[in-house]
C-alpha cells in the first residue's frame, strides 16, 4: 500500500514540475495546482494509512487515525482554491497588459511593459502561435 501511495505521489509531483516549466501561463497554473495537491496528499498520507480506525484513541484500541493532518489538508484545500483563483486573475491581467500569455513576456526588453495603443485606447491584436515549443524563447 505504501509503495502505491509513494508512486502516485511521485507521478503527481513529476507532472506538476513538468507543467510549471512550460512557457505559457495556463500550464503553469495547472502545474502549481498539481504541486499543491501533491503536498496535500503527502500531508494526508502522514496521518497513517489505516481503515476503520477511530479518530480518538480509547481504552482497548491499539491504533487510531490522526485527525490533525486531515484538518490541515481541509484548510489547505480551501486556501489553495482561493490562491488558484487569484493566480488565474493575475494571469488574465498580464495577458491583457502584455498581449501575450508567455510567462516571461516583457522580461529583458526595455519598454516591453508599455503597449502602444490606438486612438480609442485599444491594444494591437497579435495572432497566437500554436507551436509553443518552437518559439519558447522568442518575445512577441
Amino acid at each position: 500500500m505504501e509503495m502505491l501511495v509513494a508512486s502516485a505521489l511521485a507521478v503527481v509531483v513529476a507532472c506538476g514540475v513538468f507543467l510549471v516549466l512550460r512557457a505559457r501561463t495556463f500550464p503553469v497554473i495547472i502545474g502549481l495546482s498539481l504541486l499543491g495537491y501533491a503536498v496535500n496528499f503527502f500531508i494526508f498520507s502522514m496521518g497513517r494509512l489505516t481503515t476503520n480506525s477511530p479518530p480518538i484513541l480509547r481504552d482497548g484500541l491499539e491504533i487510531s487515525a490522526d485527525p490533525l493532518p486531515q484538518a490541515l489538508v481541509l484548510t489547505a484545500i480551501v486556501i489553495g482554491f482561493a490562491m488558484t483563483g487569484f493566480i488565474v486573475e493575475l494571469a488574465l491581467r498580464a495577458r491583457h497588459e502584455t498581449t501575450s500569455d508567455h510567462v516571461d513576456a516583457g522580461r529583458g526588453v526595455p519598454g516591453a511593459g508599455r503597449i502602444e495603443r490606438d486612438e480609442e485606447g485599444r491594444a494591437p491584436e497579435f495572432p497566437d502561435n500554436e507551436d509553443e515549443d518552437a518559439d519558447a524563447g522568442v518575445m512577441r
